[in-house]
């Protein structure tokens, strides 16, 4: 079977406001103040924890003991605070959940490849009403690697029950696009998160302007193969 595999931040869902609020929580504990923003920062919140970390000091006097050791006391912090405030403003793009009620009933398996911690990406999933559509989440502490490394991904694809020689890839991010260029896989960019069409630089096998489209574009990819007779 044809096996669809999503990205979760960025890709299914926004969630960099609450990503941001919770690295600033950290900061603000930490005497740091609350140097990011909402907004402009948003493609960093997509990049992880320790990303928006460094950031945030990066525009801050240098901390006693540099910043690698200030990031790894927050990080737990940061960690905790996200889990209080998961889903607040977080929201599912437009057209998910129409484009994966879509796939499944054309036969794809779904399936999720996050750098998240997997018990946060679980519970996202379920906060925002999705989580039974997958057989497979697996996290950035599922394995003892992560992506981009190719099996992250290929271990998501097994434990779904799918194949890599049926799987695609759907992203934001160039760990995504590198993630599925190791796997030797083929690979599916949005197009409407915070760099916006300008992820096309990574050259993806192709871009998602919406998810209306996406069932399209995975048919494409991987034809379904007809019954004889």
């Amino acid at each position: 079977m044809r096996t669809a595999v999503f990205d979760l931040d960025g890709t299914l869902a926004d969630t960099s406001a609450d990503l941001i609020a919770a690295a600033n929580a950290a900061l603000g504990e930490g005497g740091f103040g609350t140097p990011l923003e909402a907004v402009a920062d948003a493609h960093t919140a997509f990049r992880g924890g320790r990303a928006m970390l460094r950031a945030g000091l990066a525009r801050l006097p240098a901390p006693d003991g540099g910043a690698d050791a200030v990031i790894e006391a927050l990080y737990p912090r940061l960690l905790e605070h996200y889990r209080t405030g998961l889903c607040r403003e977080t929201r599912l793009y437009p057209g998910v959940e129409a484009a994966l009620d879509r796939l499944a009933a054309e036969d794809w398996i779904l399936a999720v490849c996050t750098n998240k911690p997997v018990a946060l990406a679980e519970a996202l999933l379920a906060e925002l009403g999705i989580a039974p559509r997958f057989r497979a989440t697996l996290g950035a502490d599922s394995l003892p690697v992560r992506k981009p490394d190719p099996q992250h991904l290929f271990e998501t694809i097994a434990r779904a029950g799918g194949r890599p020689e049926g799987a695609v890839l759907i992203g934001d991010t160039e760990t995504d696009r590198e993630t599925a260029r190791r796997a030797g896989l083929p690979c599916i960019l949005v197009g409407f998160g915070p760099e916006g069409a300008g992820v096309a630089r990574l050259a993806p096998e192709a871009m998602l302007a919406r998810y209306d489209d996406l069932p399209g574009l995975l048919e494409a990819m991987i034809p379904r193969r007809r019954r004889a007779g």
